[in-house]
């Protein structure tokens, strides 16, 4: 029976990100977290001789979450443009897991063309110790550079 180790899980604070923005590498130091997932389109499809409804995949669509601390301005100045100029910004960003505790190696994921939802403008909380945000946004391309290991 194959079973995990745990020294092999990856640390989730582990790993870097950027964003390719305008040709520019900004490193995302104030990621708190990344998640991004696609989802197949499907369409119900029925045969002859089954009672039953198939599904039949006609694409995906990529989306995903950023969750950051408040200290940069680079997102609401991009909005800022989209509102001033009308010129929406597309970019990359680039998330690498890598845990040098663990022998699973690295992943590496490319999402392209990102383009984000919306941002918060001011934010003032009395409350908080440190503010952050999360940011929407949605992609129509990946690769994946790096694969971990298999175990």
């Amino acid at each position: 029976m194959a079973f995990n180790n745990v020294k092999d899980v990856i640390n989730g604070g582990e790993g870097t990100a950027f964003a390719t923005i305008n040709g520019n590498i900004e490193e995302l130091a104030y990621v708190k977290k990344v998640e991004a997932k696609i989802e197949k389109n499907k369409e119900e499809v029925k045969t002859l001789g089954k009672r039953g409804t198939g599904s039949k995949s006609r694409g995906w669509k990529g989306t995903g979450t950023m969750t950051i601390y408040y200290i940069t301005s680079i997102f609401r100045n991009l909005m800022s443009e989209y509102n001033r100029t009308g010129k929406d910004t597309y970019f990359d960003i680039q998330v690498t897991n890598e845990d040098p505790a663990s022998a699973t190696g690295k992943q590496t994921t490319v999402l392209k063309n990102c383009n984000i939802d919306g941002v918060i403008l001011a934010k003032l909380d009395v409350d908080a110790t440190a503010l952050d945000e999360e940011i929407s946004f949605t992609f129509d391309d990946f690769e994946v550079l790096d694969s971990f290991s298999n175990l």
